[in-house]
Protein backbone atom coordinates (compact mmCIF):
# COMPACT_ATOMS: atom_id res chain seq x y z
CA UNK A 1 0.00 0.00 0.00
CA UNK A 2 1.99 3.29 -1.13
CA UNK A 3 1.19 6.84 -2.21
CA UNK A 4 -0.97 10.02 -1.25
CA UNK A 5 -3.45 10.59 0.81
CA UNK A 6 -4.96 14.14 1.27
CA UNK A 7 -6.09 14.32 5.11
CA UNK A 8 -8.26 16.83 6.43
CA UNK A 9 -6.39 17.41 9.61
CA UNK A 10 -8.54 17.55 12.70
CA UNK A 11 -7.97 20.27 15.65
CA UNK A 12 -5.90 19.10 18.67
CA UNK A 13 -3.99 16.53 16.67
CA UNK A 14 -0.82 16.72 15.47
CA UNK A 15 0.80 16.22 12.77
CA UNK A 16 2.78 13.30 13.96
CA UNK A 17 -0.64 12.05 15.26
CA UNK A 18 -1.90 11.88 11.70
CA UNK A 19 1.16 10.07 10.75
CA UNK A 20 1.29 7.25 13.39
CA UNK A 21 -2.78 6.61 12.70
CA UNK A 22 -2.55 6.04 9.39
CA UNK A 23 0.52 4.30 9.85
CA UNK A 24 -1.31 1.95 12.41
CA UNK A 25 -4.14 1.69 9.64
CA UNK A 26 -2.57 1.14 6.73
CA UNK A 27 0.52 -1.77 8.53
CA UNK A 28 2.86 0.08 6.40
CA UNK A 29 5.81 1.08 8.23
CA UNK A 30 7.37 4.34 6.33
CA UNK A 31 4.70 7.05 6.09
CA UNK A 32 5.55 10.56 6.77
CA UNK A 33 4.15 14.09 5.55
CA UNK A 34 5.42 17.19 3.64
CA UNK A 35 4.03 20.35 6.30
CA UNK A 36 3.78 20.41 9.50
CA UNK A 37 0.61 21.95 10.87
CA UNK A 38 0.23 22.90 14.65
CA UNK A 39 -1.99 21.57 16.80
CA UNK A 40 -4.76 24.14 16.88
CA UNK A 41 -5.05 23.98 13.00
CA UNK A 42 -6.70 21.91 10.79
CA UNK A 43 -7.10 21.11 6.99
CA UNK A 44 -4.68 20.35 4.01
CA UNK A 45 -2.03 17.71 5.01
CA UNK A 46 -0.49 15.18 2.55
CA UNK A 47 0.41 11.78 4.14
CA UNK A 48 2.61 10.02 2.10
CA UNK A 49 2.95 5.98 2.06
CA UNK A 50 5.69 3.34 1.18
CA UNK A 51 7.87 4.47 -1.74
CA UNK A 52 5.77 7.36 -2.09
CA UNK A 53 7.75 8.75 0.99
CA UNK A 54 10.96 9.28 -1.32
CA UNK A 55 9.19 11.92 -3.46
CA UNK A 56 8.14 13.86 0.13
CA UNK A 57 10.71 16.58 -0.80
CA UNK A 58 8.96 17.31 -4.14
CA UNK A 59 6.07 18.76 -2.72
CA UNK A 60 7.55 20.53 0.58
CA UNK A 61 8.70 24.04 -1.29
CA UNK A 62 5.51 24.54 -2.81
CA UNK A 63 2.83 27.41 -2.19
CA UNK A 64 0.70 27.51 1.01
CA UNK A 65 -3.34 28.60 1.12
CA UNK A 66 -4.91 29.33 4.45
CA UNK A 67 -8.20 31.19 6.27
CA UNK A 68 -7.38 32.32 9.42
CA UNK A 69 -9.00 34.08 12.10
CA UNK A 70 -7.27 36.70 14.45
CA UNK A 71 -8.90 38.51 17.22
CA UNK A 72 -7.56 41.59 18.21
CA UNK A 73 -6.62 43.46 21.52
CA UNK A 74 -5.72 39.82 22.78
CA UNK A 75 -1.98 39.32 22.50
CA UNK A 76 -0.48 35.68 23.99
CA UNK A 77 3.00 34.04 24.68
CA UNK A 78 2.68 31.75 21.99
CA UNK A 79 1.01 33.95 19.24
CA UNK A 80 -1.88 31.74 18.82
CA UNK A 81 -5.41 30.82 20.97
CA UNK A 82 -2.97 28.05 22.80
CA UNK A 83 -0.86 30.32 24.52
CA UNK A 84 -0.58 32.58 27.28
CA UNK A 85 -2.38 35.85 27.92
CA UNK A 86 0.01 38.63 27.92
CA UNK A 87 -2.31 41.81 27.23
CA UNK A 88 -5.83 41.87 26.75
CA UNK A 89 -7.33 45.68 26.30
CA UNK A 90 -10.24 46.56 24.36
CA UNK A 91 -9.78 47.74 20.47
CA UNK A 92 -11.91 50.45 19.45
CA UNK A 93 -12.48 49.49 15.74
CA UNK A 94 -16.12 50.17 14.76
CA UNK A 95 -15.60 48.63 11.02
CA UNK A 96 -12.93 46.90 9.01
CA UNK A 97 -11.61 49.60 6.64
CA UNK A 98 -8.42 49.80 8.65
CA UNK A 99 -7.96 45.99 8.77
CA UNK A 100 -8.41 46.14 4.60
CA UNK A 101 -5.48 48.83 4.23
CA UNK A 102 -3.38 47.29 6.87
CA UNK A 103 -3.70 43.55 4.75
CA UNK A 104 -2.13 45.40 1.37
CA UNK A 105 0.59 46.73 3.58
CA UNK A 106 1.17 42.62 3.73
CA UNK A 107 1.19 42.21 0.20
CA UNK A 108 4.14 40.99 -1.74
CA UNK A 109 7.42 40.30 -0.46
CA UNK A 110 7.95 41.20 3.16
CA UNK A 111 10.26 40.70 5.76
CA UNK A 112 9.46 38.16 9.16
CA UNK A 113 10.80 37.07 12.08
CA UNK A 114 10.15 33.54 12.98
CA UNK A 115 8.06 33.25 15.81
CA UNK A 116 9.52 32.22 19.06
CA UNK A 117 7.46 29.39 19.42
CA UNK A 118 8.62 27.49 16.20
CA UNK A 119 11.01 24.54 15.03
CA UNK A 120 13.75 26.60 13.51
CA UNK A 121 16.74 26.17 14.97
CA UNK A 122 18.90 29.04 16.49
CA UNK A 123 22.87 27.75 17.41
CA UNK A 124 21.51 24.05 16.82
CA UNK A 125 18.87 24.15 19.17
CA UNK A 126 14.96 24.18 18.29
CA UNK A 127 13.03 27.76 19.18
CA UNK A 128 10.49 26.50 20.99
CA UNK A 129 12.43 24.69 22.96
CA UNK A 130 13.84 27.57 24.51
CA UNK A 131 10.57 29.51 24.51
CA UNK A 132 9.54 27.08 27.13
CA UNK A 133 12.11 27.38 29.22
CA UNK A 134 11.40 31.32 29.18
CA UNK A 135 14.68 32.03 26.93
CA UNK A 136 14.42 34.48 23.82
CA UNK A 137 16.88 34.59 21.42
CA UNK A 138 17.67 37.01 18.19
CA UNK A 139 16.33 35.69 15.12
CA UNK A 140 16.79 36.77 11.78
CA UNK A 141 14.44 38.27 9.42
CA UNK A 142 13.32 35.92 6.67
CA UNK A 143 11.78 37.22 3.46
CA UNK A 144 8.68 35.30 2.67
CA UNK A 145 5.69 36.34 -0.24
CA UNK A 146 2.53 37.05 0.48
CA UNK A 147 0.90 36.39 -2.65
CA UNK A 148 -2.30 37.80 -2.01
CA UNK A 149 -4.48 38.21 1.00
CA UNK A 150 -8.06 39.60 1.45
CA UNK A 151 -10.56 39.90 4.21
CA UNK A 152 -13.39 37.50 4.61
CA UNK A 153 -15.04 38.59 7.63
CA UNK A 154 -14.91 40.85 10.22
CA UNK A 155 -17.41 40.57 13.94
CA UNK A 156 -16.93 44.07 15.52
CA UNK A 157 -16.32 44.36 19.51
CA UNK A 158 -14.63 44.84 22.48
CA UNK A 159 -12.11 42.45 20.58
CA UNK A 160 -13.14 42.26 16.94
CA UNK A 161 -12.43 39.67 14.84
CA UNK A 162 -11.27 38.95 11.44
CA UNK A 163 -11.04 36.24 9.20
CA UNK A 164 -9.07 36.20 5.73
CA UNK A 165 -7.64 34.27 3.09
CA UNK A 166 -4.32 34.23 2.29
CA UNK A 167 -1.81 32.15 -0.19
CA UNK A 168 1.83 32.48 0.59
CA UNK A 169 5.30 31.17 0.06
CA UNK A 170 6.71 28.00 2.02
CA UNK A 171 8.15 29.46 5.71
CA UNK A 172 5.27 31.46 5.72
CA UNK A 173 4.29 31.90 9.99
CA UNK A 174 0.33 32.90 9.90
CA UNK A 175 0.65 33.66 13.58
CA UNK A 176 3.78 35.90 12.99
CA UNK A 177 1.95 37.70 10.56
CA UNK A 178 -1.12 37.95 12.06
CA UNK A 179 0.90 39.45 15.52
CA UNK A 180 2.65 42.04 12.78
CA UNK A 181 -0.48 42.72 11.68
CA UNK A 182 -2.02 43.67 15.24
CA UNK A 183 1.18 45.60 15.93
CA UNK A 184 0.59 47.50 12.71
CA UNK A 185 -3.44 47.89 14.00
CA UNK A 186 -1.65 49.42 17.22
CA UNK A 187 -3.57 47.18 19.62
CA UNK A 188 -1.45 43.72 18.92
CA UNK A 189 -3.60 40.18 17.78
CA UNK A 190 -3.43 36.60 18.03
CA UNK A 191 -4.18 33.79 15.93
CA UNK A 192 -7.68 32.21 17.48
CA UNK A 193 -8.37 29.81 14.34
CA UNK A 194 -6.27 28.28 11.31
CA UNK A 195 -6.86 26.25 8.66
CA UNK A 196 -5.03 25.29 5.90
CA UNK A 197 -6.80 25.35 2.76
CA UNK A 198 -4.09 24.64 0.18
CA UNK A 199 -0.89 22.96 -0.11
CA UNK A 200 0.55 22.77 -3.71
CA UNK A 201 -0.53 20.85 -5.75
CA UNK A 202 -3.79 19.53 -3.09
CA UNK A 203 -6.77 21.82 -2.37
CA UNK A 204 -9.13 21.71 0.76
CA UNK A 205 -11.74 19.94 -1.44
CA UNK A 206 -9.75 17.01 -1.80
CA UNK A 207 -9.02 16.16 1.59
CA UNK A 208 -10.53 13.42 3.86
CA UNK A 209 -11.30 13.73 7.72
CA UNK A 210 -10.34 11.18 10.06
CA UNK A 211 -13.18 8.94 10.90
CA UNK A 212 -13.36 8.70 7.15
CA UNK A 213 -10.16 7.41 6.79
CA UNK A 214 -11.00 5.16 9.54
CA UNK A 215 -14.08 3.92 8.32
CA UNK A 216 -12.51 2.77 5.02
CA UNK A 217 -9.73 1.13 7.30
CA UNK A 218 -12.58 -0.93 8.54
CA UNK A 219 -14.25 -2.20 5.86
CA UNK A 220 -10.85 -2.84 3.95
CA UNK A 221 -11.20 0.06 1.25
CA UNK A 222 -8.44 2.59 2.30
CA UNK A 223 -6.68 1.98 -1.04
CA UNK A 224 -9.75 3.82 -2.58
CA UNK A 225 -8.16 7.47 -1.85
CA UNK A 226 -4.84 6.61 -2.14
CA UNK A 227 -3.46 8.78 -5.32
CA UNK A 228 -0.37 7.36 -7.09
CA UNK A 229 2.68 9.57 -6.04
CA UNK A 230 3.94 9.31 -9.77
CA UNK A 231 0.25 10.39 -10.71
CA UNK A 232 0.43 13.95 -8.89
CA UNK A 233 4.22 14.38 -10.08
CA UNK A 234 4.06 13.55 -13.73
CA UNK A 235 0.55 16.09 -13.56
CA UNK A 236 2.56 19.10 -11.93
CA UNK A 237 5.28 18.37 -14.99
CA UNK A 238 2.64 18.94 -17.38
CA UNK A 239 0.49 21.85 -16.06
Amino acid sequence: MEGIIIVNKPQDWTSFDVVAKIRNLAGVKKVGHSGTLDPMATGVLPVFLGRATKSIQHFMNGDKGYIAEMTLGITTDTGDATGRIITNDQCQMTNDGRIIETLKKFTGEIQQTPPMYSAVKVNGQRLYKLARQGITVKREPRKVTIHSIKLLNYEAGDNPRATFEVLCSKGTYIRQLVMDIGDDLGCGAHLSKLMRTYAHPFHITQAINMETIITLSGIGKLSTIIIPAEEVLHGQSTS
